[in-house]
Parts: C-alpha cells; sequence; structure tokens
C-alpha cells in the first residue's frame, strides 16, 4: 500500500465520502478533478458496473485523492481494486473472506454492518472502523445511538439515505467519524459531464459539513 495517507484519518478529516456508480470510465478523470476542486479529495467507485476497475483506475491516475473501492464482495475483487490503484476497501455486509483477505495483506477494510453480531465479528478482527449501512433502512441516528451505548469504542460510516437534510443529525454523533452519500455526485451529471455541477455541490456539501 505504500505511503498512501491513512485512509481513515482522511474520512475523519472530511467527514464526508462521496458514492459513485460509474457507467463510463472515460468520466472517472473528470469526476475526480471536479471533488478535487470542490474540496473533497476522496472517492468511493463501486463495483456495480463492468466501468468501475478502469473507472478506478483513472481516479488513481489523479494525484492528492483517496480512492476507494465500494460494494467489494469478493477476495477477488479486492485483488483486483487494489491492483488498479484502490487504497482502502469498502464492503457493503461484513464478508469474512473479505475481512481476512484485507487483513492478511495490510489492505485498510471498512465493513458494512447494521447489527451487534456484525459489530461483535468486526471486534474480533480488531477492526473499530465500520460502515453502518444501510443506514436509513436500518434506523439510523436512532439505531446508531443505541449501539453507542455498548460500542464506544466503535466508529461509524453511515451510508444510505443520507442527504443534506439529515447529515447534521448523524455527523453530530460521537460514534459517527464521516458520511458516505451520492447527492453531490449525481449520476445525470456524471454520465453529461456537467463536471462544473458537481464541483458546486460538492463545494456546498463540504462547507455543510464544516457547520455541523
Amino acid at each position: 500500500m505504500g505511503q498512501a495517507p491513512d485512509p481513515i484519518a482522511t474520512f475523519r478529516e472530511h467527514r464526508l465520502v462521496p458514492v459513485v456508480a460509474i457507467r463510463d470510465a472515460d468520466a472517472a478523470t473528470g469526476l475526480a478533478e471536479a471533488l478535487i476542486a470542490g474540496g473533497l479529495p476522496i472517492i468511493e467507485i463501486t463495483l456495480r458496473t463492468e466501468a468501475a476497475p478502469a473507472a478506478l483506475a483513472r481516479a488513481a491516475a489523479v494525484g492528492g485523492l483517496l480512492v476507494a473501492a465500494g460494494t467489494v464482495t469478493t477476495p477477488d475483487q479486492v485483488k483486483l481494486a487494489v491492483d488498479v490503484g484502490a487504497k482502502v476497501i469498502i464492503s457493503p455486509g461484513l464478508n469474512t473472506r473479505v475481512v481476512e483477505y484485507c487483513l492478511a495483506h495490510d489492505i485498510p477494510v471498512v465493513p458494512g454492518v447494521c447489527t451487534p453480531t456484525e459489530i461483535e465479528t468486526a471486534r474480533n478482527y480488531g477492526l473499530r472502523t465500520l460502515k453502518f449501512f444501510p443506514a436509513e433502512a436500518y434506523g439510523g441516528v436512532k439505531t446508531i445511538k443505541a449501539l453507542g451505548d455498548v460500542y464506544k469504542d466503535f466508529r461509524f460510516v453511515p451510508t444510505g439515505g443520507v442527504n443534506p437534510q439529515n447529515l447534521g443529525d448523524y455527523l453530530r454523533l460521537p460514534l459517527v467519524i464521516a458520511c458516505g452519500g451520492s447527492w453531490m455526485v449525481p449520476t445525470d451529471a456524471i454520465n453529461e459531464r456537467r463536471f462544473a455541477d458537481i464541483t458546486t455541490l460538492v463545494s456546498q456539501a463540504v462547507a455543510l459539513a464544516k457547520t455541523i
């Protein structure tokens, strides 16, 4: 993994993780540059499309950007993502095969959880930063508060249903270090190469997070 900055520290610093599904890898460079211009040097590209590996590679070629691979569900996907430049693996659930592969190869991983059992499993692997997904569908802020009464030594990145209206409710929780979301990187703007619009949305999101 080289001397890349600690992904968790980067999440904590910027408090936002833009989540995208790219269907045209050619858009990745412009999108990455738009995020940096908006003050948010982070991107999570989900492995939900055939274009994702090439998009990861192009985003990784843009300097000063933390590139995460999302929706990673197999060790083979971990290897593929890291080979093309991803610096952190994010999964929708706590897949033990993915976690064990990442730990064995010193790859930062943030698995998804939504139950105490999954958090306990993460503890057994020595993991303390977890994705809470799908956040709103599983009770959102109320659930994280309840989990916090028991799991004070964990930190969460809620993703799924987070938007400008509820962002503050999440970020004010001591257990939350950042929130993942797609509202600042809308699919239509990516497809239509409206990168200036994305920079504006990202700038607004960054400004909002700073007020919380």
